[in-house]
């Protein structure tokens, strides 16, 4: 699946997204909020200023993404890999964290 047609599903309402190959894609700006992403691989995205709230990124891969100002209130990290992951002014409010950390 591409990023247009993840965004087109998304605005049609669907929010289930498991287990996509993302790599290095650029979501920058754009809102998944309630997203499920679990199990999906997203190295190196840019999530700059990505609004992620509510969703699940349980078992995602992050290795080297970029979330800087990204809104994560509520997601769910749980298992994710964080991996030089840039989280610089990120929105971790009530975030579960890999390690089951809820901020």
């Amino acid at each position: 699946m591409n990023i247009k047609e993840l965004l087109s599903r998304y605005l049609a309402g669907q929010r289930d997204f498991r287990n996509l190959n993302l790599i290095a894609v650029n979501l920058r700006n754009m809102n998944l909020s309630g997203a499920n992403l679990s199990g999906a691989n997203l190295s190196g995205a840019n999530l700059t200023r990505t609004n992620l709230s509510h969703a699940n990124l349980s078992q995602t891969i992050l290795t080297g993404a970029n979330l800087t100002e990204t809104n994560l209130i509520g997601a769910n990290l749980t298992e994710a890999n964080l991996s030089n992951v840039n989280l610089s002014e990120a929105y971790l409010r009530g975030a579960i964290l890999p390690n089951g950390v809820t901020t």
